[in-house]
């Protein structure tokens, strides 16, 4: 059983307000995340990032996008939260 990231809102990013509308209307139409990966990428000045929380705070999440413990990310001493116990950040 999946649990939602609170802490990126199930977005997999965070501080998507700093986006512009337009690159924002785009992912909320087709959730295509390689849109908000390419605008970071290309802009400087903004504080928009992947989740630290369900991803690594770069280029990509631990399983699904917003979501923790999947089979993908697995709860634990294992897991890409063995740092914390095993937990999420927003556990």
């Amino acid at each position: 059983m999946t649990t939602s990231c609170t802490r990126c809102e199930q977005t997999g990013f965070i501080n998507l307000h700093q986006l512009p509308e337009e690159v924002s209307a785009m992912f909320d139409n087709d959730g295509d995340e390689q849109k908000i990966l390419k605008w970071i990428n290309a802009n400087e000045d903004h504080d928009v990032q992947v989740c630290d929380c369900c991803g690594d705070n770069e280029c990509g999440w631990y399983g699904e996008r917003g979501q923790h413990y999947s089979n993908d990310d697995p709860q634990g001493d294992g897991g890409p939260y063995y740092y914390n116990g095993g937990l999420c950040e927003c556990h």
